[in-house]
């Protein structure tokens, strides 16, 4: 008598023609210093990587190399650029910056002055986490366009990646606005994503799923450069 058929666990797969996109958080930034503003980038904070920045990219890199990225996409401010640096050397690729896959825009908080409100929970800071939007800082880019952007430019890369992999070097606010499209989530219920962390999505058609978030896995024993709020 034959063996009767067995049914092991179905594993995931992505579908044909989806794309892989691991979103990167860029490592931690230089610190803001109470009356001294950050260079700007078309109005936005443009600081460069700490040193603990540095090293973060560099372990972050090093474990990407080795994920079969076909791509590599940043945004236009440059402490993803410098994260997404040590992958480009190694893979030999060049990047593509993309200003859709820039941070939230912080209207009269930018600069550096975000931080400052936050750390001292300035009541509008507290407003901001207690409705879960960006937009009640004065000046501060709309949910709805901020959401939008963020979408379009996700759109263009998987239209472009069809069963490929790609890195994209992103922000905290625009990986957790990805992901709460993603899955239906509250606006900040993916926000905290750790400097130099990776976050995966797998996209099709119109079809989003995650599948990993916040891993740093690769910053294991250096704890002390994990710095969640950088």
């Amino acid at each position: 008598m034959p063996e009767p058929r067995t049914y092991p666990q179905i594993r995931f797969a992505a579908p044909p023609g989806a794309t892989e996109i691991l979103l990167v958080r860029h490592g931690e930034s230089q610190p803001a210093v109470d009356g001294t503003a950050f260079d700007l980038l078309d109005g936005r904070g443009d600081p460069p990587l700490s040193e603990e920045g540095r090293e973060q990219a560099q372990l972050v890199c090093g474990r990407l190399a080795s994920y079969g990225v076909a791509a590599v996409y940043t945004s236009t401010l440059r402490r993803t650029h410098q994260t997404a640096a040590p992958l480009l050397d190694r893979l030999g690729l060049g990047s593509v910056s993309d200003p859709d896959l820039c941070e939230v825009f912080l209207g009269e908080w930018e600069g550096g002055i975000y931080r400052k409100k936050v750390t001292e929970r300035d009541p509008l800071a507290l407003r901001m986490v207690e409705e879960e939007r960006f937009d009640v800082i004065p000046g501060a880019e709309p949910a709805a366009a901020f959401a939008g952007r963020v979408r379009a430019a996700l759109e263009r890369i998987a239209a472009a990646h069809g069963d490929q992999r790609v890195a994209v070097f992103a922000h905290g606010g625009t990986i957790g606005q990805a992901l709460a499209m993603a899955t239906g989530s509250r606006p900040f219920a993916f926000i905290g994503a750790d400097n130099a962390s990776i976050s995966h999505l797998v996209a099709w058609g119109d079809r989003w799923t995650l599948r990993r978030f916040n891993d740093t896995a690769h910053l294991e024993g250096a704890a002390d450069l994990i710095q969640p709020n950088g």
